[in-house]
């Protein structure tokens, strides 16, 4: 669907609002480039787009254009040395990753703006004269490998991978597309081949500029972009490549018309449907399967969601075209089920064929068509700025399928309204094509066959169209009608003056029940606001019990506003209701117009909250489920969760939790809910196209309901009730550990979390650690990944508890054991130390400045702004000034400060660190969990056996956080 030559002068279709330029051009090597110019920027980036994906994989190397993926990364003939693209960019502040799909692989990075050059030319010599060494080659197969170990038990990959099993094996739909050192390594030696030979080969006859689509984003002007394009690009080998297809559907018959029972790793169950269509992308502007998504997928009174809701039988839906390319596509409906829901599978499924029906019965409703182009039109020209890395990634991989006029806006604008194109996909949309996914632990043991490459057992029986209309007269009649129009479609878009230029956001309003934040927005003119309201509530969090009831209360509040609320979502007003710490929030984001009227409304729903039997206990069900899923976690995240159970005071561990809820009835929630509105302090946050006295009356509003009416629910808290976030002091010069298996017995990875607790905020320890921590992470990363292999989960960061800073290497393997790579990461700080002594004056002045740039990156977006002002108010630090104190402090800093305060805190044996390991066993590494357990040859390292016992027993950090008056405990 490229566009032809005679399009090339063809203008690019942009926002009214964006003051960006483009330009396309064409290199001498047949290469399209996207040029952007945008003077505003803090950073650069690249995306290359290359037409050539896991489809292409040869028969028996499956994995081999992921695995060329990684492989590019490595080294070029320009710069030989081992992983210095991913040094340069890291050292000047930025970040680079690649994927590969079934058709494309996307490369790309972006870098702070003085180091843009150099940083293009090096990535533009992956497609030149990269270097592929055979030594490299057999660790990264490893790295692959260790990719796949990670996807093995997730629910996700084993499903995708289920789909495609159940399609044609002529088709490269149906192949397995990560690689593994199975695929890679041992079957291509068994038949003689050489990997990294046919590596080269596949390179060499698949990466060819003219299937390569480049976008380039930087702050200089289009002509001063465009050559630096042609000097670094041109070079790029054309091998007038065809551009590769892959036509014919990959479900004939015999794969439609199917029930597969499958069963899951985790806990539900889950019905997808699918039917294979017209691929949507070549009635972009017509848009047939959004009209269709939007339909189908609706949680409005009258919904197909809205009757399985209302029937208890659904907790979510989704509905729309997924699994594309231009030669087939898939159109899916996907249903949570609850336990009443996976017995009533057959009238659910009658039901979603009903509403199918209703809407032929109904025909294309222009009205429904138009309201949503408006709605699409809005959320285009009004669009947030987003990182220019994830905009030339969107922008380079719509190059290859759409016209230069809508590069920018892709499949987002329908404009042509044609219901004969609608009708078409709805037709698809038939009792003899599809294809039932039903997922659920209740069928272990029911099954008779196993996909090959992640071991899913699943079971498969045909299904006539007579047996679904059998399921479509038993099922019940569930009032099923279309959406009303949409009230909550904004139609003022205008942008409001603020009364004065407020750079940082003030105190607007101060009362006993609440304090108020407001920063009106100068910044981004966009018609939109941004809405936090905290509940501080010191009953909400000081049991399990209360906590699992908070969560359980906070959910039944968007259960209940969900089929009003979900016309503002459709119209681009968002909201959440989320449990924290020490209570409840309310967050409301989008167009500003009728944003009052939605915040309104929860209010008068928190105010009037009563207890719906059977909502509840659908609610707690999903609960349940969520709480005994836990145990599937990576066995890294598993790990980051002991690291805060043992940090965090007044923290509860989700197995106590787990203990309460089958106990829990409505009645408790009933009693409970007006106990902890009881006592409330509300910490609000207002922001952008607001004005001080709608901020004012809003939060005046939200008083007079909770604080003042004659039926209030709230008081103000006592001096005593403020709540705090203490976290555990760990002792100076001690290592602590603790280990653990891992909770799921069939999950071989293990991981470690090797946690260093350095300061508690303030300025100058603040820059020392992100400085060492943006100085340590790329070699972190190529010594424990790239040469020792240790895992593909390999990353060394900064870590933020409630103001308490440290750094953290999180790393998930099957290599080795947790205590093995605990002394792995030792090694390497002993690595880095003379490292950072033998740096020279110009290499620390050159990562100093890049962490400036890092700091003095404006906000892209009004939600990215509010999110850094309102962690400071969460936080109690209320550094709003944060980025430019800090780089003051930054300019002032000397290497020797550095390496003292890294010989002091960081060092392997300094006499102020304090590190924690957490060491999570998976199946692999179980027998050693008891030599770790029994503390052998580890005497210099504290074991820690309970949890709550030494977080009782350790000192606690001072809070920042004590409430209105500042007050600390």
């Amino acid at each position: 669907m490229a566009v032809g030559k005679e399009e090339a002068a063809a203008e690019i279709f942009k926002p009214r609002t964006d003051r960006r330029e483009y330009k396309r051009i064409v290199l001498r090597n047949s290469l399209e480039v996207l040029l952007i110019s945008d003077p505003e920027t803090d950073k650069c980036a690249a995306s290359m787009n290359v037409d050539v994906g896991s489809f292409s994989d040869p028969e028996g190397l499956e994995g081999l254009a992921h695995f060329l993926e990684h492989m590019l990364f490595y080294a070029s003939e320009k710069y030989p040395l081992e992983d210095s693209y991913s040094k340069y960019i890291i050292e000047h502040g930025g970040s680079t990753n690649a994927f590969t799909s079934w058709e494309h692989t996307n490369y790309f990075f972006d870098v702070n703006t003085d180091a843009f050059e150099e940083a293009l030319d090096r990535f533009a010599q992956f497609f030149i004269k990269p270097l592929m060494s055979p030594d490299a080659t057999t660790r990264e197969i490893k790295a692959v490998d260790s990719e796949h170990q990670k996807n093995l038990l997730s629910d996700a990959w084993r499903i995708s991978q289920l789909q495609r099993h159940l399609s044609s094996s002529l088709h490269p739909y149906n192949k397995f597309s990560t690689g593994s050192w199975e695929t890679l390594e041992v079957r291509p030696k068994a038949k003689g081949l050489d990997t990294r030979h046919e590596l080269i080969k596949f390179y060499e006859g698949n990466y060819s500029a003219n299937l390569m689509h480049l976008v380039v984003y930087a702050k200089e002007s289009l002509d001063k972009i465009q050559k630096l394009v042609e000097g670094q690009f041109q070079d790029i080998p054309n091998t007038d490549r065809n551009p590769l297809s892959f036509p014919g559907q990959p479900c004939v018959s015999e794969h439609l018309q199917i029930l597969i029972k499958a069963v899951p790793i985790k806990q539900g169950h889950k019905l997808r449907i699918a039917w294979p269509i017209t691929p949507g992308i070549h009635y972009y502007q017509e848009g047939p399967c959004r009209y269709l998504g939007h339909l189908i997928g609706h949680e409005g009174e009258g919904s197909l969601f809205y009757v399985l809701k209302t029937l208890g039988w659904a907790t979510s839906l989704s509905a729309g075209e997924m699994d594309w390319t231009t030669e087939f596509s898939f159109f899916k409906v996907t249903i949570d089920l609850t336990d009443s829901g996976h017995e009533h599978m057959q009238d659910v499924v009658g039901l979603l064929f009903k509403y199918i029906h209703l809407l032929q019965l109904s025909g294309v409703y222009e009205w429904i068509f138009n309201e949503l182009a408006a709605v699409c039109e809005t959320v285009f020209h009004y669009q947030d700025r987003t990182p220019p890395i994830d905009y030339a990634v969107y922008v380079s991989s719509n190059m290859q399928l759409f016209p230069p006029r809508d590069w920018l806006a892709g499949s987002s604008l329908p404009s042509k309204f044609n219901p004969r194109t609608i009708q078409m996909i709805l037709d698809e949309l038939s009792l003899d094509s599809v294809r039932i996914f039903w997922e659920s632990k209740n069928f272990e043991g029911q099954t008779d066959l196993v996909e090959p490459w992640y071991k899913t057992a699943y079971s498969i029986e045909q299904i006539s169209g007579s047996v679904i209309q059998q399921w479509m007269h038993a099922a019940p009649n569930g009032q099923l009608h279309l959406p009303a129009p949409n009230l909550f479609i904004p139609t003022d878009l205008s942008i409001k003056e603020p009364k004065e230029k407020v750079t940082y956001p003030i105190v607007l309003r101060k009362s006993p029940y609440s304090r108020s934040w407001y920063k009106p927005d100068t910044m981004f003119f966009t018609p939109k606001a941004y809405v936090k309201i905290n509940f501080n509530c010191p009953y909400a969090s000081h049991s399990p019990e209360a906590e699992v009831l908070t969560d359980i209360f906070t959910r039944l509040l968007t259960d209940y506003l969900n089929e009003y609320a979900y016309y503002a979502q459709v119209a681009g007003l968002y909201y959440a209701i989320t449990q924290t710490d020490s209570g409840f929030e309310v967050t409301i984001f989008g167009y500003n117009h009728k944003l009052r009227i939605l915040l309104e409304t929860i209010v008068d729903k928190i105010a009037k909250f009563t207890v719906r039997p059977d909502r509840f206990y659908v609610i707690k069900e999903m609960v349940i489920k969520d709480y005994q899923n836990y145990k599937f976690q990576q066995p890294y995240q598993q790990a980051m969760y002991y690291c805060s159970l043992i940090l965090q005071d007044q923290s509860w561990p989700w197995t106590e939790q787990l203990q309460v809820l089958p106990h829990l009835e409505a009645e408790d929630l009933a009693k409970f809910v007006p106990m902890v509105l009881s006592r409330a302090f509300l910490e609000c946050y207002i922001a952008g196209n607001i004005e001080d006295n709608e901020a004012k009356s809003m939060i005046e509003h939200i008083e007079d309901v909770l604080f003042k009416g004659p039926h209030s629910i709230c008081q103000s808290l006592f001096p005593s009730q403020h709540l705090t976030n203490r976290v555990v002091k760990l002792e100076k010069g001690r290592s602590y550990y603790y280990s653990a298996n891992g909770l799921n017995p069939n999950d071989e990875n293990s991981a470690l979390v090797h946690y260093i607790q350095v300061h508690r905020d303030d300025f100058l320890p603040n820059v020392k650690l992100e400085l060492f921590a943006l100085m340590a992470k790329q070699p972190a990363f190529h010594q424990l990944r790239s040469v020792e292999q240790l895992g593909y989960v390999t990353v060394l960061m900064k870590r933020n508890y409630f103001g308490i800073h440290g750094v953290q290497v999180i790393i998930q393997s099957t290599v080795k054991g947790p205590a093995k790579i605990d002394q792995r990461v030792e090694a390497f700080l002993d690595l880095f130390d003379s490292k950072l002594r033998e740096m020279t004056g110009d290499e620390f002045r050159s990562n100093v400045n890049a962490l400036i740039d890092v700091k003095l990156e404006k906000h892209k977006n009004l939600r990215e702004e509010s999110k850094f002002y309102w962690q400071e108010i969460a936080d109690g630090t209320f550094k709003f000034d944060r980025r430019e104190s800090e780089v003051s402090t930054l300019k002032q800093l000397t290497q020797q400060e550095l390496t003292e305060f890294f010989d002091e805190y960081i060092k392997v044996g300094a006499p102020q660190r304090r590190t924690l390991s957490i060491r999570v066993y998976g199946a692999t590494h179980s027998a050693e969990y008891e030599a770790d357990r029994s503390g052998l040859d580890q005497s210099h390292l504290v074991q820690i056996d309970d949890i709550l016992s030494f977080r009782r027993s350790q000192p606690l950090y001072g809070s920042f956080k004590g409430g209105v008056g500042h007050m600390k405990l």
